[in-house]
């Protein structure tokens, strides 16, 4: 039977990264068995839910691929899959569970459990539900239910053991004594999530249950419960916790965790998908840059890794840049435009010029790992006059007579013709070297001219990008900064 997989996200809070890699776990074991990959929205946490959360859960999966074939927005035989729409569904399975005898009533205030909770606390001890409601005979529970007294749901837990194969971990056994009575549905008649959880993976078909290891604890009340409901155990497969490079568990402190931040920071969502797909999961040799299909063709539960897998950000941006290095030209350039209109320059002519920009986004290629590096490099070559940067002054400028030497080299180039890469380097390296100076004091010199920077794309592919005219006006502007400073510092010395 063609699998049926689920990811089901709370909407009180965006898709963070782990969320998305399990979401992604599921969508690739889905794709490579022909399957089905459903989304279900859990919001039966009223106060903390919200529709713009859940906006931006289905925004993060569109961005990075994941389609979904029921859900939101698609529909399905076994909906709703929003679960705020689903409440009947899960009381009358609580109350099933009373009426068979697996779950009774529980009449106990929160005040009672709290200092039963903080009184074991004191001594040392776990604390665990007494079961007191259960010894309640049917004279007292109908002395409640006159009195209407608020009452949850707890699930009856037997004694014995609970023993599930984890498609990650191998064979995982709970004693039942660790386990207690389990409130299923509160006592203000919304269910909790073991209920909820179950309730839906039974009535959705769900196969396979791909989530994160912190759920392990979770599952053994979820099988006890499956039987209860005479409902077929899905296989579980936990995957590992993302951690950061402290190897703490990824949290808002490791910089930015909802995927559509990683979007505004610049990254491809076919890098960010093949990065989440190896978090965990190896597809048994050393291949790292992998496509879509081809990770839905590798993909294998049986390659997750037990233990946590660390989010570096420097492995992300080598990825991003892979994926830049390979990107056409053209899908290049329609993915990048709205950054440079953003960044204020609609109304360029080199951004808006499509062979300039394609010139332009070449030279910037080799030195970007994510898409806003264009944007920063390439704003020195767009914009005048040129700022220079402390750091570039104190390093490339305080050479002797260097505005004489840049003189010279703005009348080299007057004469450099055609103005292509060769007769440029020539014209420069021939300067440095009629005037008893290293190349690499002109060289520096004039990247600072026309960049303001220490470092820059290849020096000569900027100069004939430029053009002759821009190029000439940035050293003449070089030049005054130059004579400027001499002036001013001479004033100080006769000062």
């Amino acid at each position: 039977m063609a699998p049926r997989v689920r990811f089901a996200p709370s909407p009180t809070g965006f898709l963070h990264v782990g969320g998305a890699r399990t979401a992604l776990f599921n969508w690739l074991y889905a794709r490579h068995h022909g399957g089905t990959f459903i989304l279900r929205i859990e919001d039966t946490d009223v106060e903390r839910s919200s529709a713009d959360m859940v906006t931006g859960i289905l925004d993060g999966l569109r961005w990075l691929g994941l389609t979904w074939d029921e859900g939101p927005d698609v529909g399905g035989s076994v909906g709703p899959y929003f679960q705020s729409e689903r409440l009947s569904r899960y009381r009358a399975a609580a109350q099933r569970l009373v009426d068979e005898g697996k779950a009774y009533y529980c009449y106990c205030s929160q005040d009672r459990l709290r200092i039963e909770r903080e009184a074991a606390e004191a001594r040392g001890e776990a604390w665990q539900y007494d079961r007191a409601c259960l010894r309640l005979s049917p004279d007292q529970i109908a002395e409640h239910e006159r009195a209407r007294t608020p009452r949850a749901i707890r699930f009856k837990v037997g004694e014995g053991h609970t023993r599930f194969d984890d498609a990650v971990h191998g064979p995982i056994e709970f004693d039942h004594a660790n386990i207690e009575d389990f409130v299923v549905l509160r006592s203000d008649d919304h269910p909790t999530y073991h209920l909820s959880v179950v309730v839906d993976d039974a009535e959705m078909g769900i196969t396979d249950v791909i989530r994160g290891d912190d759920h392990i604890s979770n599952t053994p009340k979820h099988v006890l419960l499956f039987d209860a409901l005479g409902a077929p155990v899905p296989r579980f497969a936990h995957v590992p916790l993302i951690l950061g490079a402290d190897k703490k568990r990824l949290s808002k402190r490791h910089g930015a965790t909802s995927v559509m931040e990683y979007q505004r920071q610049g990254y491809l969502p076919e890098a960010m998908v093949n990065f989440l797909a190896l978090l965990g999961w190896s597809p048994g040799n050393d291949r790292e840059v992998m496509t879509r299909e081809e990770l839905i063709a590798r993909f294998r539960l049986e390659g997750i890794s037990g233990g946590n897998a660390v989010f570096n950000v420097e492995k992300l941006d080598w990825m991003n840049g892979q994926y830049i290095a390979k990107l056409p030209i053209a899908s290049l350039s329609k993915t990048l435009r709205p950054l440079f209109d953003a960044a204020g320059f609609v109304a360029d002519p080199v951004v808006h010029d499509t062979a300039g920009f394609a010139r332009l986004l070449e030279l910037l290629r080799p030195r970007a790992k994510r898409l806003t590096d264009f944007v920063d490099q390439a704003r020195p070559l767009l914009t005048r006059p040129i700022q220079y940067e402390q750091d570039a002054v104190h390093k490339h400028l305080s050479v002797p007579n260097l505005a004489s030497h840049v003189v010279a080299l703005v009348a080299a180039l007057r004469d450099t013709t055609p103005f292509e890469e060769s007769q440029v380097e020539a014209a420069v390296r021939g300067t440095a070297a009629g005037r008893g100076v290293k190349a690499g004091i002109l060289i520096h010199a004039t990247r600072v001219a026309v960049t303001g920077r220490t470092a820059s794309p290849g020096l000569f592919e900027v100069l004939v990008l430029l053009g002759r005219e821009e190029t000439i006006t940035r050293l003449d502007q070089l030049i005054a900064f130059l004579t400027y400073q001499s002036h001013d510092f001479s004033k100080e010395i006769a000062h």
